[in-house]
C-alpha cells in the first residue's frame, strides 16, 4: 500500500512501450531527433498556443533553469512559503539563477492571491542597489497543500505580477492532476492566464523520467540552450524523453492517467474524513490527501507497510490547531493506485481503531 508520492508509482505501459520503440535504431542527439521534435510540436498543440520546449531529466532541474531566465543573481522571485522551490530544493534555486534569492511568503488558504502579491512587493524593501530588485513570481499548480488554482485566480495573479514589472513561473508537477480536476483547457491556467514559463512535469503522472521547460514568452528562451549545456541537462539520447512526451500526450493519455490518480484521491479522502479522530487538514482537489490522525495511528500504519508521509506541521490553514499526539500526514495516490489499496488501507485503519477502543 504505497500512497508516499506519484513518483514512486512505475510506469503507464503505454509510455514504456513507446520507450522501447524508440530505442530501436539512429537518431540525432541533443534535442534534433524525430521524438523530440514531435513532442514539442504536440505540446503547442496541447496547450494551444506556439511554445518553445526544453526537456530536462528532473523537476529540479526544470524549475530552476525556469527561474534562471526571470531573475538575474541580484533579483529575488516571489514564492509560497510552502512552495517545492523553497522547501525542497536545496539551494538549487540560487545555484541554477547565479546567486537569486526567493522570498517566500506565507498566506491563510495555502495559495497566493493579487491582493496577497500586492501587499507583499509593497512591505518588501526595495531601496536598490542596498535591496533586492523582485523580478518573478512563482506559483505551484497543483499546490503544495494539494489545492489547485481556478483559471481566474491565475489570471489575476499574473496580471498583478505583470503590472508590477515581475515575470511568472509555474511549477506544474502535477499541471495534468490540475487540468483533469479543473476540467478545462490547460491553456486556459497557463498561457492564457498569464504564466510566462511552465516547468511541466510528466514523471510523477506516468512516465519514466520526463520534465519539461515550456516558454509561452518565447522571448525568455533565448540562450537557454546553453544553461541546459552548462547545468549538465543537455541529454545525448534526448529521444528517450521525448518519446515519452509523445506517449504521455497522444490520445489524451496524460488525462487518462491524471483523472485516475485523482478519482482515487477523491475516494480515499471520503473513507479518511469518515473515520473518527481523523480529519482532513485541506480540501482534496487533485491527488493528494492532507489529514490530522493521531500519531501512534500513523505509525501503526506504517508499521503494517503502508507508505505515506508525516508531513509539516506548519503547513495545516490558519486557526487549525493540531492537537496532543496528533500528526499531519500525507497521502498520495498515482495513475496505478487501485481500489483493492484503498480498501486494505481503510481495514488497517479501523482494525487499529477497533484495538484502540
Amino acid at each position: 500500500m504505497n500512497f508516499g508520492s506519484d513518483n514512486q508509482a512505475g510506469v503507464s505501459p503505454r509510455i514504456l512501450q513507446t520507450l522501447v520503440e524508440a530505442a530501436s535504431g539512429i537518431q540525432s542527439a541533443y534535442g534534433n531527433d524525430e521524438w523530440s521534435q514531435r513532442a514539442e510540436q504536440m505540446l503547442g498543440e496541447a496547450f494551444g498556443t506556439p511554445v518553445k520546449v526544453f526537456f530536462v531529466t528532473t523537476g529540479t532541474a526544470a524549475n530552476c533553469l525556469a527561474l534562471s531566465t526571470i531573475a538575474q543573481p541580484w533579483n529575488a522571485v516571489v514564492c509560497h512559503n510552502m512552495a517545492h522551490i523553497a522547501v525542497d530544493e536545496n539551494s538549487a534555486p540560487a545555484l541554477f539563477t547565479g546567486g537569486a534569492s526567493l522570498l517566500p511568503m506565507a498566506t491563510d488558504n495555502g495559495k497566493i492571491s493579487a491582493e496577497d502579491l500586492a501587499a507583499f512587493v509593497e512591505r518588501t524593501p526595495h531601496d536598490a542597489p542596498h535591496n533586492m530588485v523582485i523580478s518573478g513570481l512563482s506559483i505551484s499548480q497543483v499546490t503544495e497543500n494539494g489545492l489547485v488554482y481556478q483559471p481566474q485566480e491565475i489570471a489575476a495573479l499574473a496580471t498583478q505580477a505583470h503590472a508590477l514589472g515581475l515575470r511568472v513561473h509555474m511549477d506544474g508537477a502535477r499541471l495534468a492532476n490540475a487540468v483533469a480536476a479543473l476540467q478545462c483547457h490547460p491553456g486556459d491556467i497557463t498561457w492564457r492566464a498569464g504564466v510566462d514559463v511552465l516547468s511541466l512535469g510528466a514523471s510523477k503522472n506516468g512516465a519514466l523520467m520526463a520534465e519539461a521547460v515550456v516558454f509561452f514568452d518565447q522571448a525568455l528562451a533565448q540562450n537557454f540552450s546553453l544553461r541546459i549545456k552548462r547545468s549538465g541537462q543537455l541529454v545525448s539520447k534526448s529521444r528517450t524523453i521525448g518519446a515519452q512526451f509523445c506517449a504521455w500526450l497522444e490520445g489524451g493519455h496524460w488525462m487518462e492517467l491524471a483523472r485516475h490518480a485523482n478519482a482515487m484521491a477523491s475516494k480515499l479522502s471520503a473513507a479518511l474524513a469518515a473515520t473518527p479522530s481523523v480529519r482532513l487538514s485541506w480540501p482534496t482537489q487533485a491527488n493528494e490527501v492532507f489529514v490530522l490522525m493521531p500519531i501512534a495511528l500513523y505509525e501503526q500504519l506504517r508499521a503494517q507497510g503502508v507508505r505515506c508521509t508525516d508531513w509539516y506541521a506548519s503547513s495545516v490553514p490558519a486557526g487549525t490547531q493540531l492537537q496532543a499526539g496528533e500528526v499531519v500526514v500525507r497521502f498520495v495516490t498515482s495513475w496505478s493506485s487501485t481500489d483493492e489499496e484503498i480498501t486494505a488501507l481503510m481495514d488497517l485503519v479501523h482494525s487499529r481503531q477497533r484495538q484502540a477502543a
